[in-house]
Parts: C-alpha cells; structure tokens; sequence
C-alpha cells in the first residue's frame, strides 16, 4: 500500500471502537447503542447530526464553503443473527448475533473518515454520513425505509457511495465495477396442495410430492432453455418440505427458491416462468400451485462517470497496483441498490484478506462473510477511511 495514512488520527483508537462494535451487535432496526455512539461522536467532531432516521438510522452532515455541491456517504450497521464461533476478545457478548459481515468495521471506517474531513475540511459544499440500518433484512431493509421516509429530499445528495470489505482479496485493495456489479434477489415460496391419505393407496390421493419434484426439475430449465447463456441467472432452491411420517402422503408440499438476476427484463422473465413452470406441473397431476413471489433487492447498477471518479481517486491515494477497476460482477445482492436507483453513484469494495490465510494479528483464518467464524480486517480501517476523505476532496474540493 502506497499511501501515508494521516498521523494526526488515532489509528488504534478506531481499531477500539470497531471492536467495540463486534462486542455489541444488534440486528437491523435494533442498532440503538451503535446509533447513539455514531451519532455522539458525529457531533463531537463538529456535524449536524439527524437521529432516527428509518427508526435507528442516523445522518451526519458537515458543511463548508458556500458551494452547492453534495455528497453522500454510506455505512451500514446491522448484524446477522449467527452465533459467533471466534474466540478473539472482542467476540460477540450477544447471544445467536454477531457482525459476520463486516458492518462494524464500515461504521468505524465512516467515522474515522469523518474526523479526517472535518479536520482538514479541504472541501466546499455539503457532505452527508448515512448510518444505515438493517442492511441485512432484505427488501423491506433499511435503504428501502431510509428512501421511503425522504432521505434524499431530507439530505439532498448530488452523488451516494458506499462500501462493503471483501474477503478473498489482499487486505486494502480496491475493486470497482462499472455498470451492474450485484444481482437482483427474490425470495419464491411455492405450496403445493394435492389431497393426502395412504400411501399404501395412492391412486386414491393427489399427490403433492410429485408435483413438487417435477417442478424442481423443470425449473432447472430456466437457466438453461429460456434464457440467454450470456445473462447470468440463479435458481436455487433452498427448502423442500413435505410430510412428518413415511407411510402418509401429505396434503402439501412446499419449495423456497432464491432466485437472481443482472437484468430488470430478465427478472421479469424469470417471475413469468417460474409461476407458469410451478402452477401447470401442478396441474398436470391434478394439485394446484400457489406461488408467493417476493421480489428483494434490485439490480445494484454502479453509473458511469461516479465509478470513473472513484477508480481515479483510489489510483493517485494507493497507486493502480492495489486498484482493480472492472472487478467481476458478484451474484450476491445489497440494499444500497435502492439508493442508486434514485441518485448516481457507486458501490465498491475493499479487500479483507485471502481466504484461508492467516491473519497474523488476530491467528483467525479469513473466511467467507456470514460465517460464524468471521472477523472484519482492521488493517482495513485506514485505507478505507483515507480513501472516503480523498473522494471527497475530490469531489467538493474548491472550484
């Protein structure tokens, strides 16, 4: 890494507060004690703090100069209600939640980037922190609620960005993606209703795991047959219930599906398909289908001129070597898409570390997110914290 960090922040005393946050998680909407920590120290560094914003949400806003000019930054602050399997110190002392995703370290990263542009205030305009909640709850999440309730009307932002850590990469390099760089994620809950009775006489019932089992199969063809090999589509699915004794056929089954997409039209496609594969497979063995399709977070679209922006800056802070500017597109799914529907902006990521190697502060060994045994890399905080306060600069600096 290329840069020299500022030396007039306390670097530890971030790594304290990320730690301090991974001790004391709470689960979206309930992030009371992380909201009032944020927004303490929000005010204690000089902004104008807004509080209960979509319930716990919290925005920071710092103004200078007498430009126009806004920007928005964006930090989430939920947990996943996984029990933690670390055995650091600053482990969970919450019971079955844990930050197994990182979002502790994107409040401390946020708030330390904050004291930085306060500080040096190398800037002229207005500059907005979005504490968001409940990142993690899907399509009725925090983004959502946040937009709902007037955010951008509230804090007008010509721009937002955010950014999420992203393990299986060095630790501190950045990575960036034009265009759609997350999939859209619906949630399919699928009943199947046949009539139930013996199973040593089946011609007497209808029944509903047949009926279920060839429309697993034929779903399968989605991806396959109907839609174009160049879009990038999943169906997945992750529950299959039906029955509670071996010698009865049931009078219902059920399918859960996960199902994405990079593509609004796509999207589209595949709702169509899938409630037409589920309901006449059903009736090709005399059941019925009832299909709740639950549509979640859009397609997350980075625009065109803000990812340039961004690349350029991360270049000149930490030098191409640590920037990767088209990174592949991820098949995972993030609220922030909702605030890119109404504003330009970008999405990026920060490498946390190659999975499976060692990290030698703590002995853990970097996995995967939503993995009890996760842990946010604090040599992130810096680059990243350094990285929001250049684009800033950048950005609003003075014209």
């Amino acid at each position: 890494m290329t840069a020299n960090f500022d030396t007039a922040i306390d670097w530890d005393a971030y790594v304290a507060l990320r730690r301090d946050l991974h001790r004391h998680p709470e689960l979206g909407f309930q992030e009371f004690r992380s909201a009032r920590l944020v927004a303490d120290r929000l005010r204690a560094l000089g902004y104008d703090v807004v509080e209960g914003v979509a319930g716990t949400g919290v925005v920071g806003t710092l103004r200078n100069g007498d430009s126009s000019r806004r920007i928005g930054l964006r930090a989430d602050m939920d947990a996943l209600p996984i029990q933690e399997s670390t055995r650091v110190d600053w482990a969970s002392e919450v019971p079955g939640a844990m930050h197994a995703c990182g979002h502790d370290g994107h409040t401390a990263i946020l708030l330390a980037a904050a004291e930085i542009i306060a500080r040096k205030r190398k800037f002229d305009g207005t500059v907005h922190l979005i504490f968001q909640p409940a990142e993690e709850l899907g399509g009725g999440g925090g983004a959502r609620r946040m937009i709902e309730e007037g955010l951008f009307e509230r804090f007008p932002c010509d721009a937002v960005f955010a950014m999420h850590n992203m393990p299986g990469w060095p630790a501190g390099q950045f990575l960036f993606r034009e265009g759609a760089m997350m999939a859209s994620s619906d949630r399919v809950v699928v009943t199947f209703n046949g009539k139930g009775g013996h199973a040593a006489v089946p011609h007497r019932t209808v029944d509903p795991t047949i009926a279920a089992a060839s429309a697993i199969m034929a779903l399968q063809t989605i991806a396959s047959r109907n839609i174009d090999p160049l879009d990038s589509v999943v169906v997945s699915i992750g529950t299959l219930q039906a029955g509670a004794a071996y010698n009865v056929i049931p009078d219902s089954a059920r399918l859960e599906l996960s199902v994405r997409a990079f593509s609004p039209a796509v999207r589209d496609e595949l709702e169509a398909r899938i409630r037409r594969i589920c309901t006449l497979q059903a009736e090709s063995y005399g059941a019925t289908a009832q299909v709740d399709y639950q549509r979640g977070y859009p397609v997350l679209v980075n625009t065109a001129d803000e990812t340039r922006e961004a690349v350029e800056v991360a270049r000149r802070v930490f030098g191409a070597e640590n920037v990767q500017p088209d990174t592949e597109p991820l098949m995972g799914s993030e609220d922030f898409a909702y605030m890119l529907r109404e504003r330009p902006g970008c999405y990026l990521l920060i490498g946390n570390g190659v999975i499976g190697a060692t990290d030698p502060g703590t002995g853990l060994r970097h996995c995967m997110v939503h993995n009890p045994g996760y842990d946010f890399n604090d040599a992130c905080l810096a680059p990243a914290a350094t990285f929001w306060a250049a684009l800033t600069e950048y950005r609003l600096g003075p014209q």
